[in-house]
């Protein structure tokens, strides 16, 4: 059994997470991560390594329950997840999925995220957010879960 300390850092573990898609995703996740890092430097990053996918939260604290959004990376793309996406305003209805609570937009590059409606839908889910996310200090990462076995996270 592995200790966390030989897992390596959080920071190291979400690398190898991320390193074991097609280079195309890898990418994409990691400018991806890297926005919405620069946009909420305060956010806590919550990992799971998941059976269908690696899903990175952001929270204004350690609960699950407290995500606002995360990047859920399968083999075949990138989406941003609003968690409780259904009861967000969405005029310009970019939310998609068919769940009653969670929502997505498909991330087609890390451009996506600077799309001024793109930016609008988030901005909402922030400001919605009990607890909010703190106005000063940095953020940091905790892997919560690593599932023993997943699927295939490279389509070749």
């Amino acid at each position: 059994m592995k200790t966390e300390k030989s897992l390596g850092s959080p920071g190291k573990q979400v690398a190898g997470f991320i390193a074991k898609f097609d280079p195309a995703i890898a990418k994409l996740t990691r400018n991806c991560r890297s926005v919405l890092r620069q946009r909420y430097p305060s956010a806590i990053e919550l990992v799971y390594d998941n059976y269908n996918a690696l899903a990175i939260g952001y929270s204004p604290t350690e609960r699950t329950s407290d995500v606002v959004f995360s990047l859920a990376v399968y083999a075949r793309g990138v989406n941003l997840y609003f968690m409780y996406g259904r009861s967000l305003d969405d005029p310009d209805q970019l939310l998609q999925g068919s769940g009653s609570q969670g929502a997505f937009i498909r991330l087609a590059d890390a451009n996506t995220l600077d799309d001024l409606k793109v930016r609008k839908l988030i901005e909402r889910a922030v400001k919605r957010q009990r607890p909010t996310f703190a106005t000063n200090g940095r953020g940091y990462t905790i892997v919560k879960s690593i599932s023993a076995k997943q699927r295939p996270r490279r389509t070749h």
